[in-house]
């Protein structure tokens, strides 16, 4: 008796000491799609376990009173190459190109949760990102990884996502990288039902250089559902690309699209997402002569999943200054925000994360104004329920170099 009494006590005890937390009184926008609502979250341990008004809580709940902020899933950004690149033009700090690899190649080994780069992006509302391979003349550039970006060095996230290629303009011509894309395809398909050293002799495996990291790549293209993403703009690229996805039963996604609205008809049918920069309206090409502003207002009128990419090197955050630039030429609202969270989490198969409802991790935003406007940033971020560090080395340089009180005069110039 004295036994059982004594486990009740620390069952008791231990739900005295309860980590859960109450988001009171903010303007949820849920990344679902739907329009933003009053309400408060609950969060237990890291996970979301209510969303509503008047919720009831335990004693011991923390409550965080938000006054009516703006709240938003975590962002996620669905390209980019951060925690593998600390300065472009070192290549000593560069992990995003191989030398001997090719569609096998994994940046997964060597991302750095220490990064640079994480601090400044998750104090900018960036919990997760799609870290990807830079591109190369080769149509496949290699395996993308997801990852938390908590900055803790147990590396949370999943291994080899999504494949990252483009076909269009590059180095050499169009035609030819478009076969060998398809040979490539195909030879995916071989290696299901041959040996893999017969593969690896074949004349295109040979001529081409692939290693048995290749072809079991390939192989996962072809038939796990493995996400293709491919860089292209010109419409007629655009829709060799829904060609070779129909063939091949491809699950692809098409990043910049900028001619786009020339094959719109096409694109809504073939039910293919994509990845645009919304401030990229001048064409640096020929495949991209159909730049507009309005491109997110085009696709998402007809339906089409929209997610955000930028041209920033390091400051991925900035997907939500190009996506608030749809919102002004006439893409939804709820859509953008949408685009940055949930529809990331979908595209890419992350479960549980991209959008605010029960069961879900509690990876939240909290902004002091509209987390679409450039000169708004995050009052509190948590990923996984656990309240982020909001520093970062540029805002310890303003503290150094703006606090001079009882400073040795170096820091005064």
């Amino acid at each position: 008796m004295k036994s059982f009494k004594f486990i009740l006590l620390l069952l008791l005890s231990s739900h005295s000491f309860s980590n859960s937390i109450l988001l009171k009184g903010g303007i949820v926008h849920s990344g679902t799609g739907e329009q933003a609502k009053l309400q408060d979250i609950l969060i237990d341990g890291d996970v979301i376990t209510n969303i509503g008004n008047s919720l009831i809580i335990d004693a011991n709940t923390k409550v965080i009173e938000l006054n009516g902020s703006p709240v938003t899933p975590g962002l996620i950004s669905p390209m980019s190459n951060i925690g593998i690149v600390e300065i472009n033009a070192l290549d000593i700090t560069r992990d995003d190109e191989p030398e001997i690899l090719k569609a096998g190649f994994s940046i997964y080994g060597a991302f750095n949760p220490h990064s640079t780069g994480i601090p400044w992006n998750r104090s900018n509302g960036l919990t997760g990102s799609i870290t990807s391979p830079s591109a190369s003349s080769f149509p496949l550039f290699g395996l993308a990884s997801y990852f938390v970006l908590d900055g803790n060095l147990n590396i949370k996230g999943k291994k080899d996502i999504a494949m990252f290629g483009r076909i269009g303009s590059s180095s050499g011509s169009r035609a030819e990288t478009l076969s060998i894309l398809e040979s490539l395809l195909e030879l995916g398909i071989q290696s299901t039902n041959m040996p893999l050293e017969e593969v690896l002799e074949m004349r295109m495996a040979d001529q081409l250089e692939l290693q048995a990291q290749d072809i079991a790549a390939l192989a996962r293209l072809v038939t796990s559902n493995l996400p293709l993403v491919l860089e292209t703009n010109r419409a007629v690229d655009i829709l060799q690309a829904l060609e070779l996805k129909k063939k091949y039963d491809l699950n692809l996604v098409l990043s910049s699209v900028e001619e786009a609205p020339f094959v719109i008809d096409q694109l809504k049918e073939s039910n293919t997402p994509v990845i645009i920069d919304p401030m990229d309206n001048i064409p640096n090409s020929f495949d991209e002569l159909g730049s507009s502003l309005e491109l997110g207002k085009i696709l998402d009128q007809a339906g089409i999943k929209v997610m955000f990419s930028t041209q920033r090197s390091h400051n991925y955050h900035l997907m939500r200054q190009g996506s608030g630039n749809a919102v002004a030429y006439g893409m939804s609202y709820e859509s953008a925000i949408r685009g940055m969270t949930k529809t990331v989490a979908e595209i890419f198969n992350l479960d549980r994360r991209g959008s605010i409802e029960a069961g879900n991790y509690a990876d939240i935003v909290v902004w002091d104004s509209d987390p679409l406007e450039p000169s708004s940033f995050p009052k509190l971020v948590l990923i996984e329920g656990r309240e982020q560090d909001l520093s970062s080395r540029s805002s310890r340089l303003t503290e150094r170099y703006t606090n001079k009180e009882d400073k040795p005069s170096s820091y005064k110039h």
